[in-house]
């Protein structure tokens, strides 16, 4: 409850609208972004600041990625949203795939709840979450594995879960999130323990060409003050799942670890 009381809502909106965050992070991010531009593919990053409204990203974070596992935390907060509204019931099974699917990424408890649920009603909450840019590659049967999405998408999904969710379920969730098992402790997870982060990651060789993708969206800093959405198309296909990794790791690590004292 008491980060309801002391975050004026804001949702992240375009930088030309939005004030600049504070400048000793701006060096930072701008540092993060000189070192995504020396790694292989293409890097998305946005960081929000939930607490002033403060925006920034770089010149990818509008570029479409494939989603990955992601997608996963779009459909806990549909579940989470819709069970507080009363449109369902979740059951304690419900409740042991979603803790699946956020701590280990678990993709037969994202295909059960998808098929439990209807894949059409994820997809129809996109907009729920300001996901205005993310697409399924079949919208007349969306399959959860097969989003496009943004860094820019990924960062309101976190921020709209974050405002929306009720006191007990936005804890249920940040707690998580803040201990996700080993396979996802990367990304935002880079931050380091002071900015106490939580993320959820997505991870996979879809392109066409076998090359990996490595996503990562979460929170950082205390009353998860601060958003961090990471997309990163490796365009690398040996060894390109820990290029991705690394790189993203990195740039959170860039950003905030030593920033919170």
């Amino acid at each position: 409850m008491a980060l309801a009381a002391s975050l004026t809502l804001r949702m992240p909106v375009t930088s030309a609208q939005a004030p600049a965050l504070d400048p000793g992070l701006v060096r930072r991010a701008v540092a993060a972004d000189a070192y995504a531009k020396t790694r292989p593919g293409v890097i998305g990053i946005v960081v929000y600041d939930r607490r002033t409204g403060a925006i920034w990203q770089n010149g990818n974070a509008n570029s479409t990625v494939w989603a990955e596992s992601t997608e996963k935390l779009e459909m806990v907060a549909s579940l989470l949203s819709r069970n507080e509204s009363h449109a369902i019931s979740l059951t304690a099974d419900d409740r042991d795939l979603m803790h699946r699917m956020l701590n280990v990424s678990d993709d037969n408890a994202a295909d059960a709840l998808w098929k439990r649920y209807g894949g059409a009603s994820f997809a129809r909450d996109l907009g729920r979450f300001g996901m205005t840019s993310s697409t399924f590659r079949t919208p007349q049967s969306p399959y959860w594995g097969w989003m496009r999405t943004t860094a820019a998408d990924l960062d309101r999904l976190i921020n709209s879960a974050l405002a929306q969710l009720n006191p007990a379920d936005r804890n249920y969730l940040i707690g998580e999130m803040r201990s996700v098992g080993s396979d996802q402790q990367w990304g935002v997870w880079g931050a380091g323990p002071a900015a106490q982060p939580g993320n959820k990651d997505g991870w996979s060789p879809d392109n066409p060409d076998g090359s990996w993708l490595d996503n990562s969206v979460g929170f950082v800093g205390p009353d998860e003050r601060y958003t961090l959405a990471i997309t990163d198309n490796t365009q690398t296909v040996a060894n390109g799942d820990q290029v991705g990794r690394a790189t993203d790791t990195q740039v959170a690590n860039i950003l905030f670890n030593g920033y919170f004292h």
